[in-house]
């Protein structure tokens, strides 16, 4: 009988729990509240989803040649321009050079994707793995049909082979693919590092590249998937900054939606333009007219050039790499001073004595505790909301909740009821730290974005205190999470 009767107050308690979660307005008025969750939830993977498929399926689905720039010596470089437009319309730039040696010279010198040499039962074409396997290909392809119908047979000279563990001409682009992702996702992480101030990510972020420049330039060195050369090791370097620091520096301007922003500069729009799995002759013009700016880009078009074409045209793609620090770091100082002038332009209103205003409704908000699910008319809306409850679930009264600015300053403290509830307003419009804290209890602490007129709720639940067992280190080891 105990046994039914504890159950029985256990089912009631949990009763009484759901009726106090469930929303006090009906469906319709609910509607709108749900809507905005989902969409403030969802909207990052839909735009990555919607991101992936007209940045990947788009430029990749079916790779067609743009103004691919093919030297051809002699004087039949006009009849060949005609046939050429007349088969595919844009695809081919044909300009006439003076003999053979020219046109190797073109393709070597990067003043040319191509190099041709028609006439004779041999015509020579020249190219560069080294500028894609798949142009490489499709150059050959096009040759050899037109080689075919003057009756010769066409003669392939690779003027930039790639290394030998580069059978697919595509190393460089996996190998600054490694370097991207994670320089954008070390921002993510050190977000959540909220002990750690501005400089002290900065230096992280510093740091980090380096170690990832060395080790990548080491790991695809061993694998022979590049040639050896250690100045490689700095423009990698500047493509980590680049992305680290411009991200890090996003962060303040775009809140919320920096993922979306950053994904959608050094993923979706990089990745395409870059040149790098698919040759930028051969994806649309959007995304031809991105390469020259896009940091992918520019470190393949600088290790491209300083591993194969002896350095040839490595100034404008490093140049455009640490103008991408220097926005970054532009960014960073920006944010600092702005956040400075905020707290600057905050501690003067705390200080100033301003005369009561004649009508309440007319001040600012200031944060504050308020009495959970309270409706008074004319009072101020909670900001944040959320309950407190032990390892079983049970509410936790008296749990002291304290929130404080990223810089550690306290705004305000508050206390849960008897239901374990606690609720505040007025918080400022940005992330703010909710500590809850028990004598008896593990601490915990949750960072969340306050916003005006859009509530948030931080849940917590709190373990007990690890027991101590005299002569036993580390016994009954315990923890405290949230929810």
């Amino acid at each position: 009988m105990a046994d039914h009767a504890k159950h029985a107050e256990h089912a009631e308690h949990a009763e009484h729990a759901e009726q106090r979660a469930e929303p006090a307005q009906g469906p319709a008025s609910s509607l709108p509240g749900t809507v905005r969750t989902l969409a403030s939830t969802l909207w990052f993977p839909v735009f990555f989803f919607a991101g992936f498929l007209v940045c990947y399926l788009l430029p990749f689905h079916n790779p067609t040649p743009h103004h691919v720039e093919v030297a051809v010596a002699g004087p039949s470089a006009g009849q060949l321009e005609q046939a050429l437009e007349q088969r595919s319309p844009g695809a081919f730039d044909i300009r006439q050079v003076a003999d053979a040696d020219a046109a190797r010279d073109a393709v070597t010198g990067r003043d040319a994707t191509a190099g041709f040499v028609p006439g004779g039962k041999e015509p020579r074409l020249f190219v560069a793995k080294a500028d894609g396997y798949a142009l490489e290909s499709l150059l050959q392809k096009t040759f050899t049909e037109v080689a075919q119908q003057s009756g010769g047979q066409l003669k392939v000279e690779d003027v930039a082979p790639t290394a030998s563990g580069d059978g697919m001409g595509t190393g460089l682009f996996y190998l600054v693919l490694a370097c991207t992702i994670p320089s954008y996702i070390s921002v993510m992480m050190l977000l959540r590092a909220t002990a750690f101030g501005r400089r002290k990510k900065v230096v992280t972020l510093v740091v980090l590249g380096a170690a990832m420049s060395v080790i990548a330039y080491a790991t695809a060195r061993g694998m022979d998937v590049i040639p050896g050369d250690p100045l490689a090791i700095l423009f990698i370097f500047l493509l980590t900054q680049a992305v680290a620091l411009t991200s890090y520096g996003l962060v303040p301007f775009f809140k919320q939606f920096f993922p979306g922003v950053a994904m959608g500069l050094f993923v979706l729009l990089s990745m395409p333009s870059s040149g790098g799995a698919i040759p930028v002759q051969m994806v649309p013009g959007f995304f031809r007219a991105l390469h020259p700016f896009m940091p992918m880009g520019n470190l393949i078009e600088a290790l491209r050039g300083l591993f194969y074409f002896d350095s040839k045209d490595i100034g404008r793609p490093v140049l455009v790499l640490c103008a991408w620090v220097v926005v970054g770091a532009a960014l960073i100082a920006l944010g600092a001073w702005t956040e400075r002038r905020a707290v600057r332009a905050e501690r003067a209103a705390e200080a100033a004595e301003e005369p009561l205003s004649e009508d309440p409704a007319f001040e600012l908000p200031r944060p504050s505790a308020v009495t959970p699910h309270s409706h008074r008319v004319g009072g101020q809306e909670p900001t944040l909301t959320g309950a407190v409850t032990d390892e079983h679930g049970r509410p936790l009264p008296g749990v002291a909740i304290t929130v404080t600015g990223t810089h550690g300053r306290e705004m305000l403290r508050a206390s849960t009821d008897e239901r374990g509830e606690y609720a505040a307003a007025g918080l400022p419009d940005h992330f703010v730290n909710v500590i809850a804290s028990s004598p008896d209890r593990l601490a915990a602490v949750e960072r969340v974005l306050a916003r005006d007129g859009h509530p948030v709720r931080q849940d917590f639940r709190l373990l007990p205190r690890p027991a101590v067992v005299a002569g036993v280190p580390g016994a009954g080891v315990s923890g405290a999470g949230s929810h």
